[in-house]
């Protein structure tokens, strides 16, 4: 008897102790029941395990929050926040659980800070992570009551929209972190604007300094790179209750979101899983500095890190959240104005420092900006009587006079941008500081301890200077002696006499200025400044480590450099006919570049990137093939050049990830998606450049009546279904040029661009065939060179399976749907 009870007992042990290992198993599948909490290190997961829910804790902080977050993504990425404005301090004893109908957060106090908030009833009420990142309150015959994806935090995810709804006049808003560490909503929010039909990101929900432009029917006209897109499928539904629009991926084994930053800038990202990172697809606004008041009150922003810097005689106000990259706390005095103190004497009168080249241009209309964060035109005939002016009001706190124009600021100054030395458009600002700040005195109580730290650092910087100095010169003036391709350490003044202080510019581009230079010897060089601390410190060395150590006839030569503290010069031969679109895309009928020239310039192109790709010692991918970085010697011989983004890549590998992109219009559809690229990257941007050479044009081009051709589309028409070939010629030429080459051309074109790397040429293949070793066969039709002809009333555009243009009504705007698949031919840099 007492074996039985005993056995009985066991058994009961056994069978409590499976129910609650089967409940705490339950908590990893994707529903909360109605008798069910979540609490602690408890989750639930989606079917297909693609999300995760739980409590967490951002970044560095010690508050807890309930939130969504990827969970095939190693780093930790929330996705949608429950109790945002009012975080848990104890997880384990704060519940997430359905209760009276709806699902609700209580706190360690059993206080609910969370609620879905909507009337709901039914004894099967439960809460349902989905594989879409969208939560859901449910009844298994009621359907659903509520759903996170119309409530979303700072993410947007595919399937989902921000919306308007016409019925009750509400907007669904997409709202920043306040910082990395504190998902509170930040000043930052987006929003769709019913009346515009178009997207607008704003200010502290008021000032707009964004917007998308208006939907046209295929894009929102101010976001010209949803046409170049292989990932996204777009749509913007207007009807009657509400509009919205939405996207969902092509390839559904893509992982990507689209976020309101803290930065102030919305952004889509892609993850990649190699790297182990989210790679930045597109951003806006492009530049940082072009958020309104992203470094606050007596911040000066500029476009690179750091991004915000106080003024002379300000510090940062609040300083922990400046170091979580939060500057909208500005900055404030170190110490107060004179003005306004009755005990002041004119000897402590306020005096105004000098900041040198500032900029206070904002995209935002002024007509939305309040009165202190711009500048007010007054009366004033010199300098002297604009200071005058401002210093007689103790509400100016700063002052510019420029083209006899007195312009003050009132109040805190907003929106001050520090520009590059080089920039002509900056302007000297006079900030108004206190006469006895140390920026005028020095500071009396430490004037000793200054003075010998300066005299110090002086001499240090003498003696370690000299011996730089001697260095340099010896390796300089033995390096005149090596051989031919030596590179040489030009020195800083040297360089700065040759370039007589750098005054004949050739050009510039996204890493700096161009400049032409004349060495003693009489020899003509070109010096590339590199501009921006971080982008140019990094293509300094990418240069330096590629083009320095390598040679080829197709190739720029790289002569020296320079680098002096944060001076970093690269000296180059200087090419007396410049870069190849300044030949080929600009109307010069008594320098029109015949046909020989463009087609030994095509086959010289590709040569160079033989040469890269297959001879040295690494393969270099380029990866920003385009007319800008083909540069022509007095021969018109092509010379590759900027190697400012180039991938080195050992031959025992294929592919290399990089996160930087080139140029639009030039970029392999497989690089947009975000994976890594191999040389057939290079050999898709040269197709897109031959078309060009063929045409003299860029290959999207918009004529007088508003419509945009894309010219690539139409030379694979002709191509492929044998048309009249020389229809494709620059009009310049008149028709004068060898109809074999000409199709060769167009033939090695099209076979470059397809979709699938795989199928492209290799760049030896395509010297074998210019050079007339073997032939091209007619190559497939490009596949995704779909691309939308934007008029008022129609809309043009090639198929993707027929040869022959189309056309199509407009659908009125109520509801329209995109698919802009196409390949865009503008030259900004990404």
């Amino acid at each position: 008897m007492h074996f039985q009870k005993k056995l009985c007992s066991q058994a009961l042990h056994i069978y409590i102790l499976c129910f609650f290992i089967s409940t705490c198993r339950s908590f990893g599948a994707d529903t909360i029941a109605a008798n069910q909490t979540i609490s602690g290190d408890q989750t639930i997961v989606s079917s297909g395990e693609n999300f995760k829910l739980g409590f967490f804790k951002p970044g560095k902080s010690s508050k807890y929050y309930v939130g969504i977050w990827y969970n095939k993504v190693s780093t930790q990425t929330v996705a949608w926040i429950a109790n945002r404005e009012k975080h848990v301090s104890d997880k384990y004893s704060s519940q997430l659980r359905i209760e009276n109908g709806n699902l609700v957060l209580v706190d360690e106090s059993k206080n609910v800070v969370w609620s879905t908030n909507v009337s709901s009833s039914g004894s099967n009420l439960e809460a349902v992570l989905l594989d879409d990142g969208n939560l859901v309150l449910r009844d298994g015959r009621k359907g659903v009551f509520w759903q996170s994806i119309d409530d979303p935090s700072h993410t947007w995810l595919p399937g989902g929209k921000i919306a308007y709804d016409k019925r009750t006049d509400e907007k669904q808003l997409l709202t920043s972190w306040k910082n990395k560490d504190d998902p509170s909503p930040g000043l930052f929010s987006l929003e769709l604007d019913p009346e515009g039909n178009q997207y607008i990101i704003k200010w502290n929900r008021s000032i707009q300094y964004w917007t998308s432009g208006p939907w046209n029917g295929q894009i929102f006209s101010l976001v010209p790179e949803m046409r170049a897109n292989y990932i996204y499928n777009f749509s913007y539904v207007n009807n009657a209750s509400e509009a919205y629009f939405t996207y969902d991926l092509y390839d559904n084994n893509t992982i990507s979101r689209f976020i309101m930053d803290y930065s102030g800038q919305v952004k889509q990202l892609t993850w990649l899983e190699p790297s182990k990172q989210w790679n930045l697809f597109w951003s806006q606004p492009r530049q940082q500095c072009e958020v309104y008041a992203f470094c606050g009150a007596y911040g000066a922003c500029q476009n690179s890190l750091p991004f915000c810097n106080c003024l002379p005689g300000f510090k940062e106000r609040f300083g922990d959240d400046w170091n979580l990259n939060d500057y909208s706390g500005g900055c404030e005095r170190q110490m107060e104005l004179n003005c306004g103190n009755t005990g002041t004497t004119d000897k402590k009168k306020d005096k105004f420092l000098m900041q040198p080249n500032m900029g206070w241009t904002s995209t935002t209309p002024n007509s939305a900006l309040p009165a202190n964060a711009k500048p007010q035109t007054v009366a004033a005939r010199s300098d002297k009587e604009c200071e005058s002016t401002c210093l007689s009001n103790c509400s100016c706190t700063a002052y510019t006079f420029d083209n006899d124009k007195c312009l003050i600021w009132t109040g805190d100054i907003m929106n001050l941008q520090q520009l590059p030395a080089n920039d002509n458009n900056g302007k000297a600002i006079y900030i108004r500081l206190s006469s006895q700040a140390p920026e005028f005195s020095g500071g009396k109580n430490n004037k000793g301890v200054v003075i010998g730290a300066v005299v110090g650092a002086v001499i240090v910087i003498f003696l370690v200077g000299l011996v730089l100095f001697v260095l340099i010169r010896r390796r300089r003036f033995s390096g005149t002696s090596k051989a031919e391709g030596a590179l040489m350490a030009y020195v800083y003044r040297d360089l700065q006499s040759a370039t007589k202080n750098f005054s004949e510019k050739l050009g510039g581009g996204g890493f700096g200025s161009v400049f032409k230079g004349t060495l003693p010897d009489s020899t003509v060089i070109a010096v590339k400044k590199l501009e921006g601390i971080s982008q140019g410190e990094k293509q300094f060395r990418t240069e330096v480590s590629t083009i320095g150590t390598i040679q080829h006839v197709n190739l720029v030569r790289l002569r020296g450099f320079c680098s002096e503290g944060n001076k970093k010069l690269l000296v180059y031969d200087y090419m007396p006919n410049g870069s190849l679109d300044s030949q080929l895309f600009y109307d010069k009928r008594d320098k029109v570049m015949d046909w020989k020239t463009r087609y030994q310039i095509a086959l010289g192109t590709a040569r160079g990137l033989v040469y890269l790709h297959e001879k040295c010692r690494e393969c270099i991918i380029h990866c920003d093939i385009k007319p800008e970085n083909i540069l022509l010697d007095a021969e018109f011989c092509p010379k590759v050049a900027d190697f400012g983004l180039a991938k080195l890549v050992g031959h025992d590998f294929s592919r290399v990830l990089t996160t930087m992109r080139g140029t639009r219009g030039y970029l392999a559809p497989e690089w947009l998606s975000g994976v890594a690229v191999t040389a057939k990257a290079d050999v898709y941007s040269y197709g897109m450049m031959v078309f060009e050479f063929v045409s003299g044009r860029r290959n999207t081009e918009q004529y007088a009546d508003g419509k945009v051709t894309f010219f690539p589309s139409w030379a694979a028409s002709v191509t492929i279904d044998g048309g009249d070939i020389l229809s494709l010629l620059d009009p310049k030429l008149d028709r004068n040029a060898d109809v074999e080459e000409v199709t060769k051309l167009c033939r090695v074109a099209c076979w470059c661009i397809q979709d699938d790397e795989s199928i492209r040429p290799s760049m030896s293949q395509i010297v074998q065939i210019l050079e007339g070793v073997s032939e091209v066969n007619v190559p497939p039709n490009p596949r995704n060179l779909q691309v939308f002809i934007d008029n008022e009333e129609e809309v043009v555009f090639f198929t993707e399976s027929s040869s022959t243009q189309s056309s199509q009504t407009k659908s009125n705007h109520s509801t329209t749907s995109s698919q802009a698949k196409s390949t865009s031919a503008e030259s900004s840099n990404v």
